[in-house]
């Protein structure tokens, strides 16, 4: 069974920094686009950041310049380091993976989501 494994996340004060990383496992194919989003509470889902199979990136305003995403395609991982973060990056933050398992077809993973707090 194909998953999406969360870690990291956690408390922080303003200014300071985190980092999420997602593992995938299970049968896996291929994978294609990767990245984080992220819901606060009141608030719909929103992208933070993603990367494609070929390795462009792409974010969101809120966090150009603070946030850098990448991925590890030897260990299927992806992550998410957080810099300068601010009360309003508050939120659980989702990984998700465009993968194709063997003997399926291509579609959306979701991980289970992490915390991520930052105080002021």
């Amino acid at each position: 069974q194909v998953q999406l494994v969360e870690s990291g996340g956690g408390l922080v004060q303003a200014g300071g920094s985190l980092r999420v990383s997602c593992a995938a496992s299970g049968s896996i194919l291929m994978i294609g686009r990767v990245g984080w989003y992220r819901q606060a509470p009141g608030k719909q889902r929103e992208l933070v950041a993603e990367i494609t199979g070929g390795g462009r990136q792409n974010y969101a305003d809120s966090v150009m310049g603070r946030f850098t995403i990448s991925r590890d395609n030897a260990k299927n991982t992806v992550s998410l380091q957080m810099n300068s973060l601010k009360p309003g990056d508050k939120a659980v933050y989702y990984c998700y993976a465009e993968m194709v398992e063997y003997g399926s077809n291509w579609r959306n993973y979701w991980g289970q989501g992490t915390q991520v707090t930052v105080s002021s």
